[in-house]
């Protein structure tokens, strides 16, 4: 059965499993091989579309790619990326919320930022829809943060972080992601608010952990996060069947007879007009 915004609330300090998928067959892998959650995350504009960041991701994008991950994976508890600038005004949420919810069927809808983007949580929340929260390294805004780095090391930045989560857990939102912040910052705003935080980079005293699919099983080579522990090497692997196809297709390995369909004997014989 698919876990309810209440139970996984309830599971705070129960060490939630997430990992992203983006299509049909990795949520299927992913669902059966038993994570909490599933996250259909705008990073699925570096590691699948080829972007140099998530900015570019629209909203037909996280739709056909929550859809497809939604038929991959219907008992999972789904969670999509409401894209850059698709929740600029709580109209634009409402409707991109909408779309993900009713269109591809997700369970909640995640949105990146703290105390400025609470009215647009509050309508949200509101209107029906469960909203994950995500602060520290916002990647749509990375640029304003000085870039992919860890977020929160002076004391005015952390305390800033620390209210932009409790903000977030005032507006309504069922947990947060706290991504690339220091390891005791976690842990303080994991002690600080009544919801589960999701850590990305964030250290292990978090309620739960996520990490971008491709990374994990070393499928994307642009870049490895240092956050980011490989559990397999399914790019290699990938790369080395390919060139094994490629050189038996040279050579007339393959098809073999195996990979062949024969005809009637007499069949063929009228085919050549014998």
């Amino acid at each position: 059965m698919k876990s309810t915004v209440r139970e996984l609330k309830g599971k705070k300090g129960a060490h939630l499993a997430m990992l992203t998928a983006y299509d049909f067959p990795t949520a299927k892998l992913v669902s059966e091989a038993g994570v909490d959650l599933i996250l259909v995350g705008d990073s699925l504009g570096m590691v699948v579309l080829g972007y140099d960041s998530t900015v570019p991701v629209t909203m037909e994008d996280m739709v056909r790619h929550t859809a497809a991950a939604r038929r991959g994976a219907p008992e999972a508890f789904l969670v999509a990326d409401l894209p850059y600038l698709s929740y600029a005004t709580v109209p634009d949420a409402l409707a991109s919320a909408g779309r993900l919810m009713k269109e591809a069927r997700a369970d909640s809808v995640k949105l990146e930022g703290g105390v400025e983007v609470v009215p647009v949580v509050e309508a949200l929340v509101r209107a029906g829809v469960p909203v994950m929260g995500h602060v520290g390294l916002t990647p749509q805004t990375a640029s304003a943060l000085g870039g992919y780095k860890l977020q929160g090391r002076d004391e005015a930045q952390a305390r800033r972080i620390v209210e932009d989560a409790l903000a977030l857990e005032a507006a309504g939102c069922w947990s947060v992601v706290l991504e690339l912040v220091p390891a005791p910052l976690a842990e303080l705003i994991t002690g600080r608010v009544g919801i589960p935080t999701i850590g990305i980079g964030a250290g292990p005293e978090c309620d739960g952990q996520v990490l971008v699919f491709h990374d994990m099983v070393g499928l994307f080579s642009g870049f490895t996060p240092t956050f980011v522990k490989r559990y397999a090497e399914a790019g290699n692997a990938i790369r080395e069947a390919v060139s094994r196809y490629a050189a038996e297709v040279r050579s007339g390995q393959f098809p073999a007879g195996g990979q062949s369909f024969g005809m009637k004997e007499e069949v063929i014989k009228r085919l050549y007009g014998h």
